[in-house]
């Protein structure tokens, strides 16, 4: 499970890694911590006794979140959009259902699923970086995903515009309040994928916040392929959606800075929003199968 700030996304997730069903629920987060949380606890029980009908035999459950999570101790934080402060969510799903429960990042997740059965699966280095009303990141490097002291992966606010527009965070010229979908959407005033379109359709004006979009993110992906190294950087989140509207532009604008780093592939995410569900379900299989604790 995926909760979002606006969708919860489920699925039952086998042992090889394969969705073997998969559902999503509006999250209804303005009705507050307790009303998401009960929800929550329905839909697992919902999923279990599904799973059960179809002759399957629930083991573990993974459920990822955004914002600041302490996977260590199952805590879900801090959230900007989800009402969720310190709420122990893995521990009240586990006791709900008595099973092994892992809480998880939904970016980090997001990742992992990329790296082991999407787009980074034959790379040993791999960049993910979902864009979409934020963007973030998590580098997977031998299988695992590195969380730094417990939050790497806020790259949406690594400053590319240091006088650029004020971004959610209290700081200026953020990756986020330059190149997310939202912050397009601010720009234009209209929906990102219609300016992708009207770009496309040779909307100087939409080309032009298109364009100052793309090198905005590809001077946040040079600062990226110098720090980490990645053999792939793969673009999710709804934004990828613009497919190579975003991938060309983006790719000749990094290749094109480029000096002695590495070339790094620029791919397109396979499995869309539903990657972090994806990811926190392989978490929850590694628990079962005793490679975490």
């Amino acid at each position: 499970m995926d909760v979002g700030g606006t969708h919860i996304k489920c699925a039952l997730v086998d042992a090889r890694g394969d969705r073997r069903h998969r559902e999503r629920h509006p999250t209804g987060a303005k009705r507050g911590p307790q009303a998401v949380v009960a929800m929550i606890l329905d839909i697992v029980g919902t999923l279990a006794g599904r799973a059960r009908a179809q002759g399957l035999v629930p083991r573990a459950v993974g459920v990822a979140v955004p914002g600041v999570v302490d996977e260590v101790e199952g805590v879900a934080q801090y959230a900007a959009n989800l009402p969720l402060r310190d709420v122990p969510l893995r521990n009240l799903v586990a006791e709900h259902l008595e099973l092994p429960t892992v809480l998880g990042h939904d970016v980090r997740a997001g990742g992992l699923a990329e790296a082991r059965l999407g787009a980074g699966q034959h790379t040993s280095h791999m960049l993910f970086v979902p864009i979409g009303t934020g963007i973030a990141a998590a580098y997977v490097t031998g299988g695992a995903v590195l969380t730094g002291a417990g939050a790497a992966g806020e790259f949406g606010h690594v400053v590319v515009r240091p006088a650029g527009p004020g971004c959610a965070c209290g700081g200026r010229g953020c990756l986020e309040a330059v190149a997310s979908a939202a912050a397009i959407a601010r720009r234009a005033g209209m929906p990102a994928p219609e300016v992708v379109a009207r770009a496309a359709a040779g909307d100087p004006a939409a080309a032009d916040i298109w364009r100052d979009a793309v090198r905005a993110l590809a001077d946040g992906l040079l600062t990226a392929q110098a720090l980490l190294d990645p053999e792939a950087i793969v673009l999710g989140g709804g934004l990828s959606q613009a497919g190579d509207a975003l991938l060309e532009p983006v790719r000749t604008e990094v290749l094109d800075r480029l000096t002695f780093h590495r070339e790094p592939q620029i791919l397109r995410a396979s499995f869309g929003d539903e990657a972090g569900c994806l990811g926190v379900g392989l978490l929850a299989l590694d628990r079962w199968q005793g490679r975490t604790e």
